[in-house]
């Protein structure tokens, strides 16, 4: 699953080679913590954070169980 967020993320960004994901376990479930280029903050959370939901939605549809996505 790891792998599908950080497949989605570079796709998304303009610095693809600064894309870090991280998983953290915890009692909400898993979460997946992305690290990226500051100037792709931005781009990554998008207008009204509609890119960020996105993500975040397309990422549970796949998991078939609650996870989380946070942009650091």
């Amino acid at each position: 699953m790891k792998d599908v967020v950080e497949y989605l993320v570079r796709y998304l960004v303009d610095r693809p080679e600064a894309v870090r994901v991280q998983v953290r376990r915890g009692k909400e479930g898993i979460v997946y913590l992305v690290e990226v280029a500051p100037e792709d903050k931005g781009r990554l959370i998008g207008k009204g954070g509609r890119v960020i939901e996105s993500l975040r939605t397309v990422v549970r549809a796949y998991a078939k169980r609650k996870v989380g996505v946070e942009v650091r």
